[in-house]
């Protein structure tokens, strides 16, 4: 039945069905909402939070107990003893404190200067080849060729090694019967002969007995030693620019090469200044390193000839311990700070000026 102005007297049936939807999700509604816990009040909240805090820390308790006595307990320690007169670890109680007289005695003593002068040299030579030498392979390693894998593997092989495996190869090598005397069809006594590698130069324009010897170069014995550092960590840094080589996008090189820009331009300025983050990190480990090597001198040379492999590392192992000189653990102690502070010193310029480039 319709009315006059034709609204219907009784509710047409797809109206009701629809309403009756509406309802059923009403309720189906409500009674979720109801099932829903109600939220964590701030105390139970700050409850859970404290919980889960304790059982993170109870886990990793082991790494910070563990850190804290064998690494910042013992950084105090040596800070402490770097303050003292203190001969032998174990006669702690008769140390007397001295205060700044170990560091200032670093400074005139010839042994450590001498040390931090073929670290310096260390420092220069390898961290330079190093860096070229891992650019170098990472770049040829990268290129789409079959077999990839195979010289990957093979190239990474010396790094798998460690230092003192190969510092035993390398003392095979460098014997005047070893194989690369034979290669070079020479006789040269690698590991024992004091000579520097500038001396002649200086010899020549008759200025040999003038120029102090940190000017004269690094010795012969102490190149070997660098051609063994270079050889072993070229292969690690080699793997950090190949994965970021790996991360450039390849429509880089395409929208230069449509400029005009191939081959060794493209590396120049394309490659090159998209690797200078991984070039700084390279840079400032290889720095690290350089100032810290200790095992291979331990095993071929013991800082001979005539002092030319000294490093600081291995000096302070010697004061501390008293192996071939008299143990002056507290004057060891003020060294090991001082290459700290020179590493960290080094380091911040560097960065400093990567970031400026």
């Amino acid at each position: 039945m319709r009315l006059r102005y034709g609204f219907a007297l009784f509710p047409c049936p797809s109206r009701a069905r629809a309403r009756s939807l509406s309802d059923q999700t009403k309720e189906v509604l409500v009674a979720t909402t109801s099932k829903v816990s109600p939220a964590p009040s701030g105390s139970r909240a700050r409850s859970l939070a404290r919980r889960e805090a304790i059982t993170a820390y109870l886990f990793i308790a082991p790494y910070l107990i563990t850190a804290a006595i064998f690494t910042v307990g013992l950084l105090v320690y040596a800070f402490g003893i770097s303050f003292t007169d203190l001969t032998a670890t174990f006669a702690a109680a008769n140390a007397r404190f001295v205060g700044l007289d170990n560091y200032l005695r670093a400074f005139r003593d010839a042994d450590f200067l001498a040390a931090l002068g073929n670290a310096f040299w260390y420092f220069v030579i390898v961290t330079f080849f190093q860096t070229i030498g891992a650019i170098l392979l990472a770049v040829l390693l990268n290129a789409k060729l079959q077999g990839m894998r195979f010289f990957r593997t093979l190239l990474y092989s010396p790094s798998v090694a460690s230092s003192i495996v190969m510092s035993l190869i390398f003392l095979w090598l460098y014997l005047p019967t070893g194989f690369i005397n034979f290669f070079l069809g020479t006789d040269i006594p690698w590991l024992t002969t004091p000579d520097r590698i500038f001396a002649g130069f200086w010899n020549a324009i008759g200025l040999g007995e003038v120029v102090p010897a940190f000017f004269q170069g690094p010795s012969v014995a102490w190149v070997a030693i660098m051609m063994l550092a270079i050889f072993t960590t070229i292969p690690t840094f080699m793997v950090m620019f190949l994965t970021a080589l790996q991360d450039v996008p390849g429509y880089v090189y395409e929208a230069a090469a449509i400029d005009g820009a191939t081959g060794p331009r493209a590396f120049w300025y394309i490659t090159l200044p998209l690797l200078r983050p991984v070039i700084a990190l390279v840079v400032i480990l290889g720095t690290i390193g350089t100032f810290q090597v200790f095992d291979q001198v331990a095993i071929l040379t013991k800082g001979g000839p005539l002092k030319t492999t000294l490093t600081p590392a291995y000096l302070i192992y010697t004061k501390t311990l008293g192996t071939g000189t008299q143990a002056e653990a507290g004057f060891a102690a003020a060294m090991a700070f001082i290459l700290a502070f020179v590493i960290v010193g080094i380091t911040l310029i560097q960065r400093r000026l990567i970031e400026q480039e």
